[in-house]
């Protein structure tokens, strides 16, 4: 006879045991899945260690895998070759242009004439002057401070009553840009780029004017950058109503530190481009979609930008349009390069194909960049999203080229946004490029001193990196903006940005005031 309950004890056991053996096998996978998970970390910090110490940070593939590249290329785009030679060729002519360039023609040049000892014994008088040969070697004379020192005669008339009130006729003080300040413009000009150029900390500049003979407090010249900060605040403010009348804007954001008493808090810059126009910077205490809509309060058009939450509200009811960064989503596929070469490399060579026709045809005209768009562009998307379909269901999640695959996927839209339209970009790299002015200068000043000391910052760097972007070189115009500014009506204060400054500078009346500028004139004088 089967005796039950033995028999429910043996299956009781049994279950027991498989629930085991499932709980254990549950745990080697994620112990599994774990240990890959940090596997590919390492891999990736031994990556990112070897390219700081041995190698250059560019994203580009190696020389010796360059022929895979073009022979996926060829395949994704039909003009590969032709591309490829074009750039050899004026890879050829960058390494045959041996000639040293001319000297900068509007230096001050000292002549100096040697005349041979046989010449000099003997007496010109014995000799023909027959040519001369010409030399020009590159020197520097020391800086220098000068102080302006102003004399205000004071005149009566000779035929004055004794006794009774004469008038006094005596000068007017030229104005400064801060009023009974103790800096002239030329040497505010200094300061700043100086401080957010050249990027040197405030005690190194006291170092260099003590050497120049004027020692200065660093609390002076933060001083004088606060009281200067609203006097550029109404062209600043001209330059980003005309940004936000663009059709797109590239922006991004980095991190910098603010000193506390405690310790030091984060904070954050933000820059915003209008291509060909301005370069505008912006300071905020967080890195959230509160900062993004003071960025950019009362904007409408299309936003170059990473794919990053915060700007996820702005897309909402259309007045912004999201325009994503092939820039970002290929150096997701280059940080999988150490754990998935093969189909990494696959990916690059699409994307590499998409930069090549948008360096063929940078300066093109934007109809024909959105007919050349359309022929070749397209299909190599089409085939690139195509791939990363097919290659989705095999990855491995967390893996960096699973993060890879996911990003282009989920921003489908915005990495197309180009094809639609010839004035946008392909990527975000003019944001990045002028972020690298905070980013060199955190290096050095490391903090931020307060929020009034941020905004300084942003404001001034805002006008000198629209002087790089325009060519102009940034004392001289920051010289000559604070000579104008203080009397410049309001409804012409666009002219004197950098976007309008040649234009603006070669006019006879603005000529006429700063020839008449004392100060102005003192900094224009050689020793």
């Amino acid at each position: 006879m089967v005796d039950v309950d033995d028999l429910l004890r043996r299956v009781n056991k049994l279950e027991q045991e498989q629930q085991r053996v499932v709980d254990e096998l549950h745990a080697a996978e994620e112990a599994r899945d774990e240990y890959h998970k940090l596997y590919l970390e390492m891999l990736e910090r031994c990556r990112k260690l070897e390219r700081g110490l041995l190698g250059q940070k560019a994203e580009r593939l190696p020389e010796n895998e360059q022929q895979l590249t073009l022979s996926i290329m060829q395949a994704a785009l039909g003009q590969a070759e032709k591309i490829v030679e074009e750039t050899e060729v004026e890879a050829h002519k960058r390494r045959n242009n041996h000639g040293r360039k001319p000297l900068p023609e509007h230096l001050l040049r000292v002549e100096i004439e040697i005349v041979p000892p046989e010449v000099q014994q003997l007496g010109l008088a014995v000799f023909d002057r027959i040519g001369q040969e010409v030399t020009e070697v590159l020197e520097r004379r020391p800086a220098s401070v000068v102080i302006a020192r102003i004399i205000k005669p004071k005149f009566a008339p000779k035929d004055r009553v004794r006794n009774e009130p004469t008038q006094i006729f005596v000068g007017t003080t030229p104005a400064l840009p801060i009023a009974r300040c103790l800096a002239g413009p030329g040497m505010l000009a200094d300061t700043i780029v100086r401080r957010w150029q050249d990027h040197l900390p405030l005690h190194r500049l006291e170092g260099i004017y003590a050497r120049d003979g004027m020692p200065l407090a660093r609390s002076t010249i933060c001083g004088w950058h606060d009281q200067l900060t609203p006097l550029v605040a109404p062209l600043l403010a001209a330059m980003r109503q005309d940004a936000f009348e663009q059709p797109y804007l590239c922006t991004d954001a980095t991190g910098v530190l603010v000193q506390a008493k405690e310790k030091c808090r984060h904070g954050h810059f933000w820059v915003l481009v209008a291509p060909e126009r301005h370069v505008l910077f912006e300071f905020s205490k967080h890195h959230d979609s509160d900062a993004v809509d003071d960025l950019l309060a009362g904007y409408s058009g299309h936003l170059v930008a990473d794919a990053h939450a915060v700007y996820d509200h702005l897309y909402q009811d259309g007045a912004v349009i999201e325009v994503n960064c092939w820039a970002h989503a290929r150096r997701y596929y280059f940080k999988a390069l150490s754990s998935d070469r093969e189909r990494a490399q696959i990916a690059l060579a699409h994307i590499g194909a998409l930069f090549k026709i948008e360096r063929s045809i940078a300066t093109a005209p934007r109809k024909k960049k959105e007919r050349i768009r359309q022929k070749h562009s397209k299909p190599i998307l089409e085939r690139f999203f195509s791939w990363c379909d097919e290659m989705w269901p095999s990855l491995i999640e967390d893996a960096p080229i699973y993060d890879a695959v996911r990003y282009s996927r989920n921003q489908r839209e915005g990495l197309s946004r180009f094809l639609t339209d010839g004035r946008l970009p392909i990527h975000n790299n003019i944001s990045e490029l002028n972020l690298r002015r905070q980013a060199i200068g955190r290096k050095n000043w490391l903090f931020v001193g307060s929020e009034d000391g941020a905004a300084s910052n942003a404001s001034f760097t805002s006008l000198l990196a629209s002087c790089q972007m325009h060519s102009i070189e940034p004392w001289s115009y920051l010289r000559d903006l604070f000579c104008l500014i203080p009397q410049w009506p309001v409804h012409r204060i666009l002219d004197l940005a950098p976007l309008n400054w040649k234009k603006t500078a070669a006019l006879p009346d603005v000529q006429q005031l700063l020839d008449a500028n004392l100060y102005r004139r003192l900094t224009l004088a050689h020793n």
